[in-house]
């Protein structure tokens, strides 16, 4: 009788152990289709997850868009609990909270050196933001350089003329309208379609987009602009963190720190990488000239002040970068 007491206790305790365990199961929405780098750094990160919260928590990568939440509805989504943890493009979540637009602004950190620098003053303040929606910050990864994808070369401004061109963002829509393209914004989702049906004539994005999108079945040219800088962040919404053991909530973090840091060198080897993959499909992959590069810092710069006449609260994150940069 005593044994047969005990095995309904032993299964009572594993019925309750496997609920608690469903209870954190979390699934992540990420729009890049499953090869993208930063969906395998999602991958590896909920793999450790799983690992150092000893199975409490899983997280399960929904790659591609299959969750159905497009790129400026990440922080949102997440907010809103439609989804626990998102992989986000940051300088999408704009119309959010504006902010958040610092850095993507043209030119403004277009080096991974110049983002960490950036990252210093403004990361307590993207913190803030995913705060007050809701959610904690885990980590932040940036994207390689942005670059210019186009049908034709673009060896000097008036190439980019009325150039049906995509861009991610305001701050890419204000640019290269100061650079008389005919910008248009587009989740990523939309891009290769609108490629298809001639909607757009060109893209600025990474490398590893382009890869993505095997950009070379409709475009023939890379110029390697690098005139911009743009990090994914990864979020949790704060009532399922809040819902986590002390001692899970420190493993993810400790985690996510540490892991942080190896996605940031994945992305800077990613780009050489996938450069050479357009090339191998025989994208042509040039520099702009000095005198072209020249004249497109000249047209950036005012979009800085520019902004911070829009977004008053940003314009001390950007002095002191820019100060502890110059």
């Amino acid at each position: 009788m005593k044994n047969s007491f005990r095995a309904l206790l032993t299964a009572a305790a594993l019925a309750l152990t496997t609920q608690a365990h469903a209870e954190t199961n979390w699934d992540m929405s990420v729009v890049w289709p499953e090869s993208n780098f930063h969906t395998q750094d999602a991958m590896k990160f909920a793999g450790a997850v799983k690992t150092v919260t000893n199975g409490d928590v899983v997280i399960t990568v929904h790659a591609g868009g299959a969750l159905g939440i497009k790129g400026p509805e990440g922080m949102t989504a997440v907010r809103d609990g439609l989804v626990p943890i998102a992989d986000i493009l940051m300088s999408q979540q704009v119309g959010e909270a504006p902010i958040l637009g610092i850095e993507s602004l043209p030119y403004l950190a277009p080096t991974m050196a110049d983002l960490a620098l950036l990252h210093k003053f403004f990361r307590p303040k993207v913190e803030e933001v995913a705060a007050s929606m809701n959610q904690k910050l885990l980590y932040m990864v940036p994207w390689p350089g942005q670059a210019v994808y186009s049908k034709k070369p673009i060896n000097t401004i008036d190439d980019l003329a009325g150039l049906k061109l995509r861009v991610v963002d305001a701050n890419g829509q204000a640019f290269f309208t100061a650079l008389g393209a005919a910008p248009l914004q587009m989740p990523w989702g939309e891009v290769v379609p609108s490629l298809a049906a001639g909607t757009i004539e060109g893209v600025t994005t990474s490398s590893s987009s382009g890869v993505d999108g095997s950009f070379w079945e409709f475009l023939k040219n890379m110029s390697a602009f690098n005139w911009q800088a743009s990090s994914n962040i990864v979020t949790v919404n704060l009532d399922a963190w809040n819902a986590l053991s002390a001692e899970d909530q420190k493993a993810i973090e400790e985690t996510a720190k540490k892991m942080e840091g190896e996605f940031w060198l994945a992305s800077r080897a990613e780009d050489d990488a996938k450069i050479a993959i357009l090339k191998e499909h025989g994208m042509e992959v040039t520099s702009p000239s000095p005198e072209l590069k020249a004249e497109l810092i000249k047209r950036a710069q005012p979009l800085w002040e520019a902004f911070k006449q829009r977004v008053p609260d940003a314009a001390p994150y950007i002095d002191a970068y820019l100060k502890a940069k110059n």
